[in-house]
């Protein structure tokens, strides 16, 4: 497996992983929106890990609690009770600003409206998250990840020069460029032709088995799901589902029978 640079000012230059170890481990996790009559149970009670080197993909109908599920478990926001454990690091534990930090630098993102930076070009782009973190890119990796997404020729283009399906490649590039923990994928062919979303689901399946990524995905397309090692299906803010990979067809059997 690839090791993880640790950030330049930290005891530890390296940090490796074993394939077999849990990555993200959440217990008993709830999520209330609102107070009263008014509250909304997003998650109720939901306890899975993810371990690492593997894809995962969290489909449920509209409500489910799916998205809530990956932001919390990526840190990007907080449960109302229960516990979520990233890369070795209990989320709670921490303060706003340590939580920035290891979000920026453990844990990658892709988003399904691409969130790059307009001003800056797709090389640009993909530096940045190491740029902001203050740390050297690695020439070579950088180099195979470049030539794994295929983009090189398209470095200098601001992201208004390029088509929605190189928009996301330079995002997954940017999302690996870090080496992270784990990447959480939210809806990213939500906005691709099918073209261009197979192309970038072939990508997310590659850093997985040519990487040995860790790729937690949300998605509502059971195409997406099908290129994944594991599906969750969630309903009511629980997991009614939690087995391997399906087809299409089995994962929109799955939906019908959750909705």
């Amino acid at each position: 497996m690839l090791p993880r640079t640790s950030p330049a000012n930290s005891p530890e230059t390296v940090v490796t992983t074993p394939a077999s170890a849990t990555i993200v481990q959440a217990t008993e996790l709830s999520r209330r929106f609102g107070e009263g009559d008014a509250g909304v149970d997003a998650l109720r009670g939901v306890t899975v890990d993810f371990p690492s080197g593997r894809f995962a993909a969290i489909m449920g109908p509209s409500g489910s609690g799916k998205s809530t599920l990956m932001h919390i478990l990526a840190g990007l926001d907080r449960p109302s009770s229960g516990s979520v454990t990233l890369d070795g690091v209990e989320l709670s534990s921490l303060e706003d600003a340590a939580l920035t930090k290891l979000r920026r630098d453990r844990v990658g993102f892709i988003f399904q409206t691409f969130n790059l930076l307009p001003v800056l070009s797709a090389e640009e782009n993909i530096l940045l998250p190491l740029s902001i973190a203050g740390r050297r890119p690695d020439s070579e990796w950088l180099a195979r990840l470049i030539d794994a997404v295929g983009i090189r020729d398209r470095l200098s283009h601001r992201p208004a020069e390029l088509s929605g399906g190189q928009r996301q490649r330079v995002a997954i590039a940017r999302a690996l460029a870090s080496r992270p923990a784990a990447v959480f994928a939210d809806e990213p062919t939500g906005n691709l032709d099918s073209k261009s979303s197979g192309d970038v689901l072939a990508l997310l399946r590659h850093a997985v088995d040519e990487f040995e990524q860790t790729v937690v995905m949300v998605t509502h397309d059971a195409h997406a799901a099908s290129f994944a090692d594991r599906l969750l299906l969630l309903a009511d803010g629980r997991i009614v589902h939690d087995g391997g990979a399906v087809s299409m067809e089995q994962a929109l059997d799955l939906m019908k029978a959750a909705a």
